[in-house]
């Protein structure tokens, strides 16, 4: 945990805590079986207890459909920052098979590690010339050390990725104050996907932040992140 201090609007200091934590099977975090989403929910409010009892979450890429999934189930979130939930609403690319998951376990289950991270790669929208090359890289080895968390990605991801508009059972209890991040000028699919968040929230905004796309540099988040939660009250903030 640390303290960072933001000022607020009109010029006071204002200090917050900041969590970060392993989700499991990553890190020191431990990887109890079997995988559902709700323990990886649970695990958020887990650290939130530990953290104070309320925070206001930070989530990228998947981690920010958890957070959603989180608040929607009524985790003390106070607030929401989410930088690019890869959400597929429309046409503009295409959805993500049925079978993603189960051919994950499927090549985690074989030993096939290496094979299970190319998949998830050119699945998100990695050349595959470019994924041949990563794999004979040194550090690609540590991605086949999670490789079998790339599955819990999928799972956390079910019914977001098929190309339809979202569903009410992701957002209709979230009520908190939500800033969804979009980096630009980023992908058509991607503005969508976070437009159609925002629009399905009761209050929420969304804001473009110019840099690469699903890679933001900490210096042109953070910003927008402070900014945001100079608006709210609590200390907490996990990310």
């Amino acid at each position: 945990m640390s303290t960072n201090t933001i000022a607020s609007k009109d010029g006071t200091k204002i200090a917050y805590d900041r969590t970060g934590y392993d989700r499991r099977g990553r890190g020191e975090s431990g990887d109890t079986q079997p995988y559902a989403v709700q323990r990886e929910i649970e695990d958020l409010a887990a650290v939130i207890s530990a953290a104070g009892g309320s925070a206001a979450v930070y989530g990228m890429s998947s981690g920010a459909a958890l957070a959603l999934w989180a608040a929607n189930k009524g985790v003390p979130i106070t607030s929401l920052a989410l930088f690019e939930p890869p959400f597929i609403v429309d046409d503009s690319r295409p959805p993500v098979p049925a079978s993603f998951r189960s051919e994950l376990e499927s090549l985690n289950a074989a030993g096939r590690r290496g094979d299970a991270v190319a998949l998830f790669m050119t699945t998100v929208g990695t050349p595959a010339e470019m994924v041949a090359q990563l794999r004979t890289q040194p550090w690609f080895a540590g991605l086949e050390a999670v490789a079998p968390t790339l599955a819990y990605e999928a799972a956390i991801m079910d019914g977001t990725q098929t190309g339809r508009p979202l569903s009410r059972s992701l957002t209709e209890h979230v009520t908190q104050p939500t800033l969804v991040i979009v980096s630009s000028p980023g992908v058509p699919w991607m503005h969508h996907g976070c437009q159609a968040l925002v629009d399905a929230l009761p209050d929420a905004r969304l804001v473009e932040l110019e840099g690469e796309f699903h890679a933001l540099k900490p210096e042109v988040l953070a910003p927008a992140i402070s900014e945001f939660l100079g608006g709210s009250s609590d200390r907490g903030h996990v990310t």
